[in-house]
C-alpha cells in the first residue's frame, strides 16, 4: 500500500502510512519514526524503543519520566500503561505530529500524562532535577536538529535528571564519535553506547550517581508481564554491555 498522508499533520511533513498490519508515522521521504501494530497498539514495534526503555534496569520504578519527542507515542503509551507509579511528561516541537495523536491511540492527558507543544531545550530548562528517567527521541527527516545535537543540550539533560536519574537517547543518523565526545564532556565516564542490531541507531545511556543494577530477573519481575516480555532482550543486551564496560574499566 502506498503512503497516504493523513489530513492532520500533512502541512508539517508528517504523514501516516497504512498497511493491513501497521500504521507508520513518517516524515518527508521515507523516514519512519514510529510503527504501530493495528491490532496491538501498545506493543513496542521498533527495536530502539525497547532498547531505550532498558533504562528501567538502571533506574527501576521511576516516579517521574520525561520524554523529548513524542512521535507516534510508543514510549509514552508504554510508560503510561505499564508504569502506574510514574508521571509522564512529554514535549513535542512539531504541531503536525501532535495532530496525529488520536491516530496513534495516545491517551488523553490525565493526572499521570501531560503532553506539551514546545522546544525540547526550553522545556528542559524549566525542569531542573525533575526526572528519574529521561528519554530523548527527537529527530526529523534531516536527523537530530542541530540545537538538540550539542554539548549544551546534554548539559540541560543532565540538569533535568534527579540525583540518580538516567537518560536514554536515540542517536539516529549522527556522528557517533562526536556524540561520545559530548557525552564524555558532560557526564564524564557515566555513559554507555548500546548498538542497535540491523538499524542505523545507537542508544546512548548516561546517568547521575552510581547505578547499582539489580539482577535482571528481579528487575523484570517488578514489571507487568506485557512489559516484561517486551523488555527482556533489551535488559540482557544492556547488562552485557554494562559488564563489558566494567571489565574495560578494570583492565
Amino acid at each position: 500500500m502506498s503512503p497516504a498522508p493523513a489530513r492532520p499533520g500533512a502541512d508539517a511533513g508528517a504523514y501516516v502510512r497504512r498497511t493491513w498490519l501497521y500504521l507508520e508515522l513518517r516524515f518527508n521521504g521515507a523516514v519512519t519514526q514510529t510503527r504501530m501494530l493495528r491490532l496491538a497498539p501498545n506493543v513496542l514495534c521498533v527495536g530502539y524503543t525497547r532498547s531505550m526503555l532498558a533504562a528501567l534496569w538502571l533506574r527501576p520504578a521511576p516516579r517521574r519520566i520525561g520524554i523529548v519527542g513524542l512521535g507516534g507515542g510508543a514510549q509514552a503509551k508504554f510508560c503510561h500503561r505499564h508504569l502506574r507509579g510514574a508521571r509522564i511528561e512529554v514535549v513535542e516541537s512539531d504541531a503536525g505530529v501532535l495532530a496525529l495523536r488520536d491516530v496513534f491511540r495516545i491517551p488523553p492527558d490525565d493526572a499521570r500524562l501531560a503532553i506539551a507543544h514546545g522546544d525540547g531545550a526550553d522545556w528542559l530548562r524549566q525542569r531542573r532535577g525533575a526526572f528519574d528517567v529521561l528519554l530523548v527521541d527527537a529527530y526529523d527527516a534531516g536527523g537530530i536538529p542541530a540545537h538538540l545535537d550539542n554539548e549544551g543540550f546534554y548539559r540541560l539533560c543532565r540538569e533535568a535528571l534527579s540525583a540518580d536519574g538516567v537518560m536514554a537517547a536515540n542517536l539516529y543518523d549522527t556522528d557517533l564519535r562526536a556524540q561520545q565526545g559530548r557525552l564524555r564532556a558532560v557526564f564524564g565516564r557515566r555513559h554507555l553506547l548500546l548498538p542497535e542490531p540491523d538499524m542505523s541507531n545507537q542508544v546512548a545511556f548516561a546517568w547521575n550517581g552510581e547505578p547499582a543494577p539489580m539482577p535482571r530477573a528481579r528487575a523484570l519481575r517488578a514489571l507487568p508481564w506485557p512489559a516484561r516480555w517486551q523488555l527482556r532482550a533489551s535488559f540482557e543486551r544492556l547488562a552485557e554491555a554494562w559488564l563489558d564496560r566494567d571489565s574495560a574499566r578494570r583492565g
